[in-house]
């Protein structure tokens, strides 16, 4: 049996639902991925949602969200250093450079990635791949607080 009849047999209570939503709070050293899949988890387990999504959504213009590798650092420095050589900063043509050299590669960087993810759950736990985290992708040089948003909608 394939993956799609598998779910496609699930069954679904629409009924049933229910929204639990808090904002979490994750700090960026600077330009960086850091992963705060464990806060996801317990926010989950606080939900007292067994099945359904996750909505993470990032409220800021100058860092993203990434489902990443979380075994190998090296594969994120690798990402992080790919996207730098993209959208390097310094760039001539920039006009947007009121807070620095990183500000508008920093925005570009946002634009090119995502700034939410939805990732399903089953039995009160995230469906993530053995070596998959969720990270916050820090695009500014500076430390950053940032604000990120979980919405469970589930039962």
């Amino acid at each position: 049996m394939n993956i799609l009849s598998t779910f496609a047999t699930s069954n679904f209570h629409t009924l049933d639902m229910s929204v639990f939503t808090k904002e979490i709070v994750v700090t960026a050293p600077g330009k960086s991925t850091s992963e705060f899949t464990s806060m996801i988890e317990e926010a989950l387990a606080e939900s007292r949602q067994n099945e359904g999504t996750v909505t993470v959504f990032c409220r800021h213009t100058s860092c993203s969200l990434v489902i990443m590798e979380n075994a190998d650092p090296s594969a994120r420095r690798d990402l992080e250093a790919f996207i730098d050589r993209l959208v390097p900063e310094n760039d001539p043509h920039f006009t947007h450079t009121y807070e620095g050299a990183d500000d508008m590669p920093s925005h570009i960087k946002m634009a090119l990635t995502r700034t939410a993810e939805v990732i399903p759950f089953v039995n009160g736990r995230l469906c993530l791949g053995s070596w998959q985290g969720v990270f916050l992708w820090e695009h500014r040089n500076h430390s950053h607080e940032r604000r990120i948003v979980l919405s469970f909608q589930g039962e």
